[in-house]
């Protein structure tokens, strides 16, 4: 399979750079893409005409191969942080919040994910939806279905999603943009998340997460208490010191996690009190060499939004200095 894929990967990028940006490609016409279709007419009642004609249209992408290869992730933590804590984002994220401070303050009442880690998640996403993608999002999760095989099956799987979302939706699936791998809107969801976790916040009778701010909003609050965000629990605890790092304890996730009070004993040491709250440790390369932290449950929720580790301590750094820039309001 993945000899395959590689081979249909670089026929179709040699036949797309010899057709040229304006003819169609051969896409409809490989077995896998034919299957693809199949599935899709035997499971949800697809049209196999209107399914071969819209696989047509269809580009496979190199940009987006080669972006897969060198996500900004791969940075070291000392580069990366700098992406997103920054002045300029800092100050968009105030003017966002105080734009949708009722509907901020509705999502965190109603899911109790703080405003600020909501405002962070789209800061970092889109620049507070300035920055969604020039992708076109059926481009992307085509290129990545039957051209990357490492994640074929996941992004195969994506792939039907958006089918099913667009047909939902009457919305052209040529029409919409995203990220390089897919992601949509103001918050950057996946098809299967949008089709889960999107919610129409503002009552108009649509979720629309491309251009409904109020949506996105409330989305990304459903999103995070979908994986388990606790009100008002910790999210992160600096680990002061510790002892023989080679023990493999850091990184492992949350496979690995223990109460806060027993990481003392496998000499990680921290100000955090000492209680029964489950914590992984983690480590990320700083300027002057490794950081270690704990990260409590709502931590791990955050990389459910990335895996990452650098984005999830970007998107809490971010959500806290947005609380620090924040105007005071007066006392009455």
């Amino acid at each position: 399979m993945k000899r395959f894929l590689l081979g249909v990967c670089l026929l179709l990028l040699q036949g797309h750079q010899a057709a040229g940006a304006g003819q169609a490609s051969a896409l409809a016409k490989f077995p896998e893409v034919q299957t693809f279709i199949g599935e899709m007419v035997q499971r949800h009642q697809f049209d196999q005409h209107e399914l071969t004609q819209l696989f047509r249209e269809v580009r496979i992408k190199q940009g987006i191969l080669n972006a897969m290869d060198r996500p900004a992730e791969a940075k070291p933590w000392f580069a990366y942080r700098p992406l997103f804590i920054e002045p300029k984002r800092i100050a968009g994220g105030v003017l966002f919040w105080a734009e949708h401070e009722t509907t901020l303050a509705r999502a965190e009442a109603q899911m109790g994910v703080p405003a600020s880690m909501i405002v962070a998640i789209i800061g970092v996403e889109t620049f507070y939806g300035r920055n969604t993608g020039s992708f076109r999002v059926i481009d992307a999760l085509s290129t990545l279905a039957f051209g990357y095989p490492k994640r074929a099956a996941y992004f195969r799987s994506e792939l039907e999603q958006y089918l099913l979302l667009t047909r939902e939706g009457a919305i052209d699936p040529l029409e919409i943009h995203g990220s390089y791998a897919g992601a949509m809107g103001i918050s950057q969801f996946m098809p299967s998340s949008y089709r889960k976790y999107g919610v129409d916040f503002d009552g108009d009778g649509h979720r629309d997460l491309w251009r409904n701010a109020d949506d996105a909003i409330g989305s990304v609050a459903h999103y995070l208490q979908g994986y388990g965000w606790r009100r008002g629990a910790p999210v992160l605890a600096s680990a002061q010191s510790v002892v023989d790092p080679g023990k493999g304890l850091a990184n492992r996730g949350w496979s690995y996690r223990i109460p806060i009070k027993q990481w003392p004993g496998v000499g990680v040491t921290s100000a955090a009190p000492k209680t029964d709250a489950e914590a992984m440790l983690f480590m990320l390369a700083g300027a002057n060499g490794p950081e270690y932290w704990l990260g409590y449950e709502n931590f791990y929720v955050i990389t459910r939004y990335n895996h990452s580790f650098q984005y999830a301590m970007a998107a809490w750094e971010l959500s806290q200095a947005l609380e620090a820039a924040r105007p005071v309001s007066p006392k009455p």
